[in-house]
C-alpha cells in the first residue's frame, strides 16, 4: 500500500464527531509526512460543531509547498472516524475516481460508491483494548492515523514520533501502540 507513490498532490478529508479528534489526526498526519519528507497543513472546519456533532478536517500533502487551505470538495481519501456516520452523512462525496477510504469500522460488508479503495481498521476495539476512552468516547483517532499511514505508504516510526511529540508520558505510550496496533491491522476489503 502506498497511496502516495506517483502523486504530487493527495488530499484528504477527515469525517468525525466533535470531541474524537478528528482535527487532532489531521495535524498529527501532517506531522507525520513531514517527517517523511513531504509538505503539508491541515485545517479545521468549523461550524456550530459541539460534542457528538458531525465534524470535518482536511490534510494536503504534497511533494511541494503547499499554499492552499480551501475546504476539500474532491479528496483522494476520507477517513471517517465514526462508523455511524455513513447513515448520517455522505462521506464518500465527491471522493475522486480511484481514491480510497479509510474507515473505522468492525464489520467487512461495506458499502462504497465503485471505483474507490476501501481499507477498514478497527480502532474503537484498539482504543478499548488499550483504555483510551475520554468521558466515555473511545479515543480512535491515533489508531487512524497509524491506519492511514499505512494507506499512504508511510513509515509508522513517523507517525510515533509525531504522537510522543504531541503527548508525553503513558498517553503517549498508549497512542502509539494504538498506532502500531492499527498500521498492522488496516487491510483492503471488497466493497459492495
Amino acid at each position: 500500500m502506498s497511496f502516495l507513490a506517483g502523486r504530487s498532490l493527495v488530499e484528504v478529508r477527515f469525517h468525525g464527531r466533535g470531541g474524537q479528534g478528528a482535527v487532532t489526526a489531521a495535524h498529527l498526519l501532517v506531522d507525520a509526512v513531514v517527517r517523511e519528507g513531504f509538505w503539508g497543513v491541515a485545517f479545521p472546519f468549523f461550524g456550530a460543531e459541539r460534542r457528538g456533532a458531525p465534524v470535518t478536517a482536511y490534510a494536503r500533502l504534497g511533494r511541494s509547498r503547499i499554499l492552499t487551505r480551501t475546504m476539500i470538495r474532491s479528496p483522494d481519501l476520507v477517513v471517517v472516524l465514526d462508523p455511524s456516520l455513513v447513515n448520517y452523512v455522505n462521506v464518500f462525496d465527491g471522493v475522486k475516481v480511484g481514491g480510497a477510504a479509510v474507515l473505522n469500522t468492525p464489520g467487512e460488508e461495506l458499502k462504497a460508491p465503485e471505483g474507490i479503495r476501501v481499507f477498514r481498521v478497527n480502532a474503537t476495539r484498539i482504543a478499548l483494548e488499550l483504555g483510551l476512552v475520554l468521558a466515555g468516547w473511545p479515543l480512535v483517532n491515533v489508531a487512524m492515523v497509524g491506519a492511514l499511514a499505512r494507506v499512504l505508504g508511510i513509515g509508522l516510526e513517523h507517525v510515533v514520533e509525531a504522537v510522543h511529540t504531541l503527548l508525553a508520558g503513558k498517553a503517549a505510550e498508549l497512542n502509539a501502540e494504538a498506532a502500531r496496533r492499527a498500521y498492522a491491522e488496516v487491510a483492503e476489503v471488497a466493497a459492495v
